[in-house]
């Protein structure tokens, strides 16, 4: 599926029933397992399923008198949409300001702090020029970038 489909709050709860289930999941299971924490009536939910088959979130198979819906969506795709969303909503896209913000306003645990320097710390392992102790140089295959010489980004990673 090229484009992802925009959703509300409210049909990505309908998403994650249907994403948890793992295979095709009826109407009915997906009411049923929706009111366990929801006060949701049965007819709300089925608009939120019709709304997301014309989103092309969902696509659906009628089995019998059963509808047995499937995502075309993977929640990953939906994360990553909404992760983009927020980015440009709030911080401009720049995910540095949003952990720069988050450090600032003491929102990261110290374990937090410590789960990014090491993803940090994998990632730019994976490029071929990374010395901490003098900056920061990028080389891939298909460009060089050298971003050295910016001390602000460097002291941010520091920081982590």
């Amino acid at each position: 599926m090229k484009d992802k489909p925009e959703i509300s709050d409210a049909e990505y709860q309908v998403m994650k029933v249907i994403w948890s289930a793992g295979v095709p999941i009826s109407t009915n299971e997906v009411v049923e397992r929706l009111e366990e924490y929801t006060a949701w009536k049965p007819k709300t939910i089925h608009t939120l399923l019709s709304r997301l088959v014309k989103k092309s979130a969902l696509q659906y198979e009628k089995d019998g008198r059963v509808f047995v819906y499937t995502p075309l969506v993977k929640e990953s795709e939906i994360l990553s949409l909404e992760n983009d969303n927020f980015l440009s909503r709030f911080y401009n896209g720049a995910l540095n300001s949003m952990v720069v913000n988050l450090l600032e306003h003491d929102k990261l645990s110290d374990d937090d702090i410590a789960m990014l320097k090491r993803i940090l710390d994998e990632k730019l392992s994976e490029y071929s020029n990374f010395n901490p102790e003098c900056g920061i140089e990028i080389t891939m295959a298909s460009e060089s970038d050298s971003i050295a010489n910016d001390k602000n980004r460097h002291s941010q990673l520091n920081a982590l």
